[in-house]
């Protein structure tokens, strides 16, 4: 899966995405954004989140920590993040290369309202060394993301 996935689902749904790959890991927020040349707050990290039964996909801004009060309030249970092999497992990712692109599970996927302080993020691409440029909007659409407002403000 991984990076072949994500190769896969960009050729199916949006074939002038172009995937950036490093020689470097970009496994960290740090990391990406020296890897990829962006400020740490426009590397979309994805969190894989178990929410209650329900496990779900959240991406936020590089710099945004989650507001747990908000959290709770948005989706009604308190989060706990998955561990590494259930996170490879349900995502078909490894920790450090998740992303919203290509699962090996049908999940929710969710947006943080903190993404759209920018026009272009650098999510992962299914490996510790990809990436691709992308607009949070895009990025929501085709993932088909509901927006939500569940991390502190930045700063």
């Amino acid at each position: 899966m991984s990076l072949a996935s994500v190769r896969a689902f960009f050729a199916a749904h949006a074939p002038e995405i172009e995937i950036l790959e490093t020689d470097g890991s970009s496994a960290t927020v740090t990391l990406a954004a020296e890897a990829f040349g962006v400020e740490p707050a426009r590397i979309a990290k994805t969190l894989s989140l178990r929410l209650g039964e329900r496990v779900v996909l959240l991406v936020t801004r590089g710099d945004a920590r989650l507001d747990n009060r908000k959290t709770k309030t948005a989706f009604g249970a308190k989060p706990r993040m998955l561990d590494l092999e259930e996170v490879a497992a349900l995502t078909g990712h490894p920790v450090g290369g998740v992303c919203p692109f290509g699962l090996a599970s049908p999940l929710a996927v969710y947006c943080d309202v903190s993404l759209r302080a920018f026009d272009e993020v650098v999510p992962a691409a299914g490996s510790t060394q990809s990436a691709v440029r992308i607009s949070p909007e895009r990025m929501a659409a085709l993932t088909r993301a509901e927006w939500v407002d569940v991390c502190q403000e930045p700063g």
